[in-house]
C-alpha cells in the first residue's frame, strides 16, 4: 500500500470516529471536523514528528487547534496515533472527561485553551519563538478556520511572525466556506486569503484540502522556506457524507442515530489500519543545563521612585536569576521600564508593538514551551486583550501581565489612558493572582512572587514617584498584607493599595495630631486577599477603603465581599485631565478626603 493510500484510509477512520463520538455525546461540531480529515491525516501521520507517549518531549513538533470547535477530530487523531485508547473517545463532552467540547490543557496534548476564535496563531507564534530561543529544530503547526480569519488578532500575529522570520511555523487554513450562521468572509474564493498572507510576508500555497498528494507536496516545499508558511486548503464542510456536504444548518449539530447509520452506509467499511505505525518520532534534543539563582534583593535608600520603574529594576534582577524569563512589551517599554530588561537581555525581549491581543497570546505560547513571560503595557490597554486573558485563565497559563499608568494619578493624559477597570478585569479571571505594590521594595518583591507562582498573575504599577516605605529586607507573600500603622485603641481602619497607601499614611499622621487613632493596612495582595488580617482589623472599627479605581470590581468590592460594611473612596465618575494631585483631590481619594471621611465616621 502506498503512503498516500494509507493516509486516505486514516482520514476515513477519523471521519468515522468523529461521527460516532459526537452522536454518542449528543452534541459537537462534526461537520467542521469532516472537512479537515485529510489535513489531519497528512500532518500527524507524515509531516509532524512527535513522541506519542510524551506530550512534553522538548523536541516534539507542536500542534495548535485554533478552530477549537473541531476538538473531536483532534482527540480522534491522537487516539488513532496511540496516545490513548480509541474507546475513550466515547467520553467526549462528559463531565470529568479530558475530552471537553473545546480543548483545554486537561487534555495534555493541548498546550493552551482554544476555541475562542482568532487566538491560536498568536499562541503558535509564541511557541515558535520559544523553540527558536531554546535552540531546538522542531516546528509548530496551527490549524485555523477560514471564519476566524476575520479576527484582527490573527493578522497581528501574522505581521509579527513575518517580521521575526519565524520559518518554524506552518499555518493550515481549513477554508470550508461555511461559518456558524452563513458563508465566511471570502467563502471559497481562497485566492483572496493567499493574497492577504503574501501581503503580510508569508509563503503561501493553495491546495485542494481533500487531495492527499497535493497536501503532502505543499508541506514538503515548506520545509526549506525562510519565512512563515501557510497552506490554504479549499475544503468542503461535511465532506464524506452527501447530506452534510457544503450544507448550512449543521454547524454544532450532532447526527441522530438514524442519521449516523445513513452516514456510515455512505462511508462504507471502516478500514482496519494501525495509524500509530505511521507516527514519526522526533530527534533527541540535547538541552543545556541551565543554572538558576536567587533574585537579588532590593537596594533602595530613602528615595522616591515610581513603582513602574521599580518593576523594570526587578525584571532585570529576575532575568539575571532565571534565564527562562522573557519580557514582552507593547511599544511602551520606555514607560513601563521594560526597556531596562531589553538593554540587559535583548535576546529575551520581544517588541510586540501596539497589538496587545497578540502580545498576551504569544505569552501563552512562550509559557507552553517552558518560559516565564512578563508582558507589559498600560493597564488601560490590557482591556483590549480581555478575551485572550480570559482564555489564558481557563488554560491556567503560566503568564505574568503587568499594567502601568493606572488610576487618575497618571495625571494630564486624561481618561483614555487611565486604567480604572483593570483590577475588575483581573479579579474576575479564575485563579489569577493580583498584586498592587505601593513602593519600590514591595514592587520588586511582587515581581519575584509572580515569577515563583505557577499560573496567571497581574502586577499593577503606577506612574508617579512615591517614597520608599519598606526596608529592603521586608518579606511579602501572595495573600498577604501589611499593617502599616497600629495604635492601641484605634477606632477606624484604612485599607489601601498602591498609591493610596501613601495618602492613607499621610491621613493617619494628620488624624493622630487631632487625637483620632486609626489603623492603616496595605492590601498589596488584592487577590487573594488577606482575609484573616482584614476581618480581625474590622472588628469593632469603621472601615474605609480608598483606591485609585472605579468602584466596580476593585479593592473595595474585594473587602466588602468578606461581609464587612465599608465606606468606599474611589473614582465614581469619568475623570478629566489634570495634575495627579489635582485629580486625586477632585475625586476624593487623597489624604484630605480620607481625613474628612474618618472624622465623619468616628
Amino acid at each position: 500500500m502506498s503512503k498516500e493510500d494509507a493516509l486516505k484510509l486514516i482520514a476515513k477512520r477519523l471521519r468515522a470516529d468523529v461521527l460516532r463520538m459526537t452522536t454518542a455525546a449528543g452534541s459537537g461540531h462534526a461537520t467542521t471536523c469532516l472537512s479537515m480529515a485529510e489535513l489531519m491525516s497528512c500532518l500527524f501521520f507524515d509531516e509532524m514528528k512527535f513522541n506519542v507517549k510524551n506530550p512534553d518531549e522538548p523536541s516534539n513538533d507542536e500542534f495548535v487547534l485554533s478552530k477549537g470547535h473541531a476538538a473531536p477530530i483532534l482527540y480522534a487523531t491522537y487516539a488513532e496515533a496511540g496516545a490513548f485508547p480509541v474507546k475513550r473517545l466515547d467520553t467526549l463532552r462528559q463531565f470529568g472527561s479530558a475530552l471537553e467540547g473545546h480543548p483545554t490543557p486537561d487534555f495534555p496534548w493541548a498546550k493552551a485553551a482554544t476555541g475562542s476564535l482568532g487566538q491560536g496563531l498568536s499562541i503558535g507564534v509564541g511557541m515558535a519563538l520559544g523553540i527558536r530561543m531554546a535552540g531546538l529544530k522542531s516546528r509548530v503547526f496551527v490549524m485555523l478556520g477560514d471564519g476566524e480569519l476575520a479576527e484582527g488578532s490573527v493578522w497581528e500575529a501574522a505581521a509579527l511572525a513575518s517580521k521575526m522570520r519565524l520559518n518554524n511555523i506552518v499555518v493550515i487554513v481549513d477554508a470550508n466556506r461555511l461559518g456558524q450562521s452563513g458563508e465566511s468572509l471570502h467563502g471559497h474564493n481562497v485566492e483572496q486569503w493567499r493574497e492577504k498572507f503574501v501581503a503580510f510576508g508569508w509563503e503561501a500555497a493553495v491546495v485542494d484540502g481533500h487531495n492527499v498528494h497535493d497536501i503532502l507536496e505543499a508541506l514538503s516545499l515548506f520545509r526549506t522556506q525562510q519565512f512563515p508558511c501557510v497552506l490554504i486548503a479549499k475544503t468542503m464542510k461535511g465532506k464524506g457524507v452527501s447530506f452534510l456536504v457544503n450544507k448550512e444548518g449543521w454547524h454544532g449539530r450532532a447526527l441522530k442515530q438514524d442519521e449516523l447509520e445513513r452516514a456510515f452506509k455512505e462511508l462504507g467499511p471502516i478500514p482496519d489500519i494501525d495509524a500509530s505505525t505511521f507516527v514519526k518520532a522526533p530527534p533527541k534534543a540535547k538541552l543545556p543545563k541551565i543554572k538558576m539563582s536567587k533574585m537579588a534583593k532590593p537596594d533602595y535608600g530613602k528615595e522616591t521612585i515610581a513603582t513602574r520603574e521599580a518593576y523594570g529594576n526587578g525584571l532585570v534582577k529576575l532575568g539575571n536569576a532565571n534565564p527562562f524569563v522573557v519580557a514582552l512589551d507593547g511599544d511602551v517599554k520606555n514607560s513601563t521600564f521594560s526597556e531596562k530588561f531589553k538593554a540587559k537581555y535583548p535576546a529575551r525581549f520581544v517588541e510586540c508593538y501596539i497589538a496587545e491581543q497578540n502580545m498576551v497570546g504569544m505569552a501563552v505560547g512562550l509559557a507552553a514551551k517552558g518560559f516565564v513571560p512578563f508582558a507589559s503595557t498600560f493597564g488601560a490597554f490590557m482591556t483590549r486583550a480581555h478575551d485572550q486573558i480570559r482564555m489564558a485563565g481557563i488554560g491556567r497559563a503560566d503568564i505574568k501581565l503587568v499594567g502601568s499608568h493606572n488610576g487618575v494619578s497618571i495625571g494630564e493624559d486624561g481618561p483614555s489612558q487611565t486604567g480604572l477597570e483593570d483590577l475588575a478585569l483581573f479579579r474576575s479571571i479564575p485563579e489569577c493572582v493580583v498584586l498592587y505594590p505601593s513602593d519600590a521594595v514591595s514592587t520588586e518583591k511582587c515581581v519575584e512572587l509572580l515569577a515563583n507562582h505557577t499560573g496567571i498573575g497581574y502586577l499593577r504599577t503606577t506612574r508617579p514617584k512615591t517614597p520608599v516605605i519598606y526596608k529592603n529586607s521586608e518579606s511579602f507573600k501572595i495573600g498577604g498584607s501589611k499593617v502599616m500603622k497600629h495604635i492601641l485603641g484605634d477606632k477606624a481602619v484604612i485599607i489601601a493599595a498602591g498609591i493610596t497607601v501613601h495618602e492613607a499614611l499621610k491621613a493617619a499622621e494628620q488624624l493622630e495630631k487631632e487625637k483620632i487613632k486609626v489603623r492603616v493596612i496595605d492590601a498589596y495582595s488584592v487577590k487573594p486577599l488577606d482575609a484573616s488580617t482584614i476581618l480581625s482589623a474590622a472588628k469593632g472599627r469603621k472601615v474605609v477603603v480608598v483606591e485609585d479605581h472605579y468602584p466596580e470590581g476593585g479593592l473595595g468590592e474585594a473587602v466588602a465581599s468578606l461581609g464587612i460594611p465599608i465606606t468606599h473612596l474611589c473614582i465614581k465618575e469619568i475623570p478629566k485631565s489634570g495634575t495627579s494631585e489635582a485629580l486625586m483631590h477632585a475625586y476624593k481619594i487623597d489624604a484630605e478626603a480620607i481625613v474628612k471621611t474618618v472624622k465623619k465616621l468616628v
